[in-house]
């Protein structure tokens, strides 16, 4: 399932928790999906953070040297 039907399923499930209530496998189903869809966004948030470079001023490299 790609990432826009997990977060549909997921939206449904929280209407339909609000009018009458989830049964056990739906609670599961949730609960697998919201840990699906965080783990998605923590490995997105890493690669982000993985591409960043720190670039230190030339001011502040003569100064250490």
């Amino acid at each position: 399932m790609d990432i826009d039907g997990i977060i549909t399923r997921i939206n449904e499930l929280a209407r339909k928790k609000k009018e009458s209530g989830l049964t056990a496998e739906e609670t599961v189903e949730r609960d697998e999906l919201r840990a699906v869809y965080l783990g998605n966004i923590r490995r997105n948030f890493r690669q982000q953070l993985d591409t960043i470079e720190w670039v230190e001023d030339s001011e502040t490299e003569e100064k250490g040297k």
